[in-house]
């Protein structure tokens, strides 16, 4: 087994970095292994000396927030030669480095790769000229390997995401907001361009979640005469009622004959074509700044944690892996294999080749690809065609990205020909017929709406009200509903399954679409809401540890979550916190007095904060208010005792990113699903959402029978999984302090 690693981050920075190598460094050491830092990336290296240094507990302290990376990354022209890789192989040799973590891109992972297949050259040749390093030599015969993906592009084979990317996505979605804002005020056009280098995932996922009117990315092929296409569609969309448009080019974007497209060229064409002002924001090395989001923060532990692990505890195995994760799951695939296809993707856009490009890309790719080239479209390809209309509510306690998922659930049918209405305060409007028709360019602007705008009222239905929306059904011609909320909802629709055998009108297809911050539905890994309610959370955390240099503090922070601990556990691993109790693991006094013990001793020993993350529901009588006191009580002075409950700011502000992209996703597969139950005739009632990375339904019978209806949560949580981790790389006394070598910790920062 090995026993000592170096982590390192080369290449482009991306946030999350600081979180990866936190991740990595104590799990390691947690897992009694020596942990070596190497500053400058591969130029640190192989120049050596105080560039490569142990890194102890308290040395990734505080870096959760922190943009970038602390190791520093630098680029090194030496590294590309024999002469300056055997150096570096030398430095590790020196310090009995017998495992490499390398957190970067393609080019990063390509010079990891070379060490490990030149490894045996080097260190045969280096033991000639240094007889002494021999032992080592003989110890390490192979230099194992395991990379991470960091990079804003998401263009690394072998991962659904990489670390960097949900944070720079969030940046172009704020951007485009912030500037649709001024460009509806003046009515303007926009040219915006992202990130990506060879990669239009930024720019795609960025059009999808805004509504943007248009998108150029290397991936998609272009007529010759792919400029009229555009300033016809434009100018169709402004003489139809958009006030603005929003163009979105990636910096990777082709001409057909495959020369760069630079965002200037986009904006003078449409001033000329159009006669309009057209203004060009080139959002650059903003996109890869600030703090991580939740998402890079949890990415980030789960990768680092698994590539020490699969170190440790697979020592039979010649490790020359990037671990990844796909479909939710965190595999481990060889280097070769990760370089090999990143590249053949390029080489495949170069040969023009887009159709396989965008295969390798993946299938969410490809659905995100079919879905914005349908909803840019200056209006519906088909006109109503007197197919009746398709109601879509939302219901339950209002949660940020039920705007983006009533957009493009409507705008997908809106585009088969199908009317739209939304009944408002879900449904209150189907009972007295107050609907809201929906209409094509009004539904492109809610994408970054809070809440619903037509609203979320809870409503319990008595028999006469059934009679009344059987009327209404009928009067309105209504073929199809998609209900979308969080639990209360589901079973409202479930119950108006049941009265059918009553009213007749109700044999109709329904679908629902999970929105509910408690990320507490069946059937899918993550609700709409949840990723904007953690990142409220973390955002919120991170401002109360602004406040560690003040005094010695302990905050206990409540969330919401019902019965279910998902924002507890989910934000107590993205912000680092001590503990989080729950109301899957409960608290039990036994637990309360250890706690106070290590709290104690954690402050005895230079700490200045402790964070605990408490559900909502984790006890009865355990209550935030009660630990508050218990925790006064027994500090003896020693330190103060703060609690934070933070309400209902979990559930405000736009929808991140990943709420809107995965309302996209889960939205428009079950407004194809509703088209194609109404054309075969069908009145089944499916719950659709987000299993295993992709997009799936089942009805909503067996759906709710995965539910624990006592505490109205899934049987079945996927991120219960990930609690071990929590206590493992935030506690107060790491494992390390005795080890050889490293140095005593200085007062420990969280």
């Amino acid at each position: 087994m090995i026993k000592t690693l170096a982590v390192m981050t080369s290449g482009g920075d991306s946030s999350g970095m600081n979180a990866a190598v936190r991740a990595v460094v104590r799990r390691a050491l947690d897992r009694g292994l020596r942990v070596y830092g190497i500053y400058s990336g591969y130029d640190g290296l192989l120049r050596g000396g105080d560039l490569i240094k142990p890194l102890n507990w308290q040395d990734v302290g505080n870096v959760l927030q922190r943009g970038g990376t602390f190791l520093g990354t630098a680029r090194s022209e030496q590294f590309k030669t024999v002469e300056g890789r055997r150096r570096a192989v030398e430095n590790l040799l020196d310090r009995g480095i017998e495992a490499l973590v390398v957190i970067g891109g393609d080019g990063s992972l390509t010079g990891a790769l070379l060490l490990s297949n030149e490894w045996h050259e080097h260190v045969e040749k280096i033991a000639t000229v240094r007889p002494e390093l021999r032992p080592m030599v003989e110890q390490t015969p192979k230099l194992q390997v395991m990379g991470l993906p960091g990079s804003i592009d998401n263009d690394l084979s072998g991962t659904d995401m990489a670390i960097g990317v949900d944070t720079a996505l969030n940046h172009i979605v704020r951007a485009i907001d912030h500037l649709s804002s001024t460009a509806a005020s003046h009515q303007r056009t926009f040219v915006l361009e992202t990130m990506g280098r060879n990669c239009g995932y930024l720019a795609l996922a960025g059009t999808l979640a805004t509504g943007a009117s248009w998108m150029l990315i290397p991936e998609c092929s272009l007529e010759l005469h792919w400029h009229q296409r555009m300033v016809e569609c434009l100018d169709k969309a402004r003489k139809t009622g958009r006030r603005h448009q929003m163009v979105v080019i990636a910096e990777g974007a082709r001409h057909p004959d495959g020369l760069r497209m630079e965002a200037g060229e986009v904006r003078k064409i449409l001033t000329e074509k159009l006669g309009i002002e057209v203004r060009l924001t080139v959002l650059g090395h903003v996109q890869r700044g600030g703090p991580p989001s939740a998402f890079d923060r949890v990415l980030s532990a789960r990768l680092g944690v698994a590539a020490v692990d699969r170190l440790v505890d697979e020592p039979d195995v010649v490790h020359c892996h990037m671990v990844g994760v796909k479909k939710n799951r965190v595999v481990s695939t060889p280097l070769t294999e990760v370089i090999e296809k990143s590249r053949e993707i390029q080489r495949l856009i170069e040969s023009g080749d887009f159709s396989k490009a965008r295969e390798l890309r993946g299938e969410a790719f490809g659905t995100m690809l079919e879905l914005v080239e349908a909803l840019t479209a200056p209006c519906p390809s088909q006109e109503s065609a007197g197919r009746g209309s398709v109601v879509i509510m939302t219901g339950g306690a209002d949660s940020p990205g039920m705007n983006a998922a009533l957009s493009i659930a409507a705008r997908r049918l809106l585009d088969c020909g199908v009317s739209v209405l939304g009944s408002k305060d879900e449904f209150y409007g189907l009972t007295h017929g107050d609907f809201v028709n929906l209409e094509w360019n009004d539904l492109a602007g809610w994408m970054g709406r809070p809440s619903s705008d037509i609203g979320t009222a809870r409503s319990s239905q008595v028999l006469e009200d059934f009679g009344k929306i059987a009327e209404n059904i009928a009067k309105f011609d209504i073929k199809g509903i998609i209900a979308i909320g969080g639990l209360d909802t589901y079973r409202h629709v479930q119950r108006f399954a049941q009265m059918r055998a009553d009213f007749p009108e109700f044999n109709i297809p329904m679908v629902l679409v999970p929105a509910c911050i408690d990320n507490n539905l069946p059937g899918s890994d993550l609700c709409i809401g949840s990723d904007t309610a953690l990142n409220n959370i973390v955002e919120a955390v991170d401002k109360i540890r602004d406040t560690a240099g003040a005094t010695r503090r302990a905050f206990i922070v409540e969330t919401m979550g019902k019965e279910c601990g998902f924002l507890a556990a989910m934000a107590a691993l993205a912000a680092g916190a001590d503990k989080a109790y729950l109301p899957e693991t409960g608290i039990s006094l036994a637990e309360l007095n250890k706690d106070v013990s290590e709290l104690k001793k954690s402050f005895e020993s230079g700490n200045r904060m402790v964070i605990y993350m408490r559900n909502e529901d984790a006890s009865r009588h355990y209550t935030t208010d009660f630990l508050r006191r218990l925790l006064e009580e027994e500090s003896k002075d020693e330190f103060e005792v703060r609690s934070v409950v933070l309400g209902h700011v979990q559930r405000g502000g736009s929808p991140t990113a990943f709420d809107r992209i995965l309302a996209g996703r889960i939205s428009a597969g079950a407004a194809g699903a509703l088209l194609e139950l109404m054309k075969n005739g069908s009145s089944e009632v499916l719950a659709f959402g987000l299993k295993d990375g992709a997009v799936a339904s089942s009805p909503l019978s067996e759906a709710l029978d995965q539910i624990d209806a006592l505490h109205g949560r899934p049987k079945v949580q996927w991120f219960m999984d990930l609690i071990p981790f929590i206590h493992s790389l935030a506690k107060s006394r790491p494992c390390c302090r005795e080890m050889p070598g490293v140095e005593e910790p200085r007062p420990i920062a969280r």
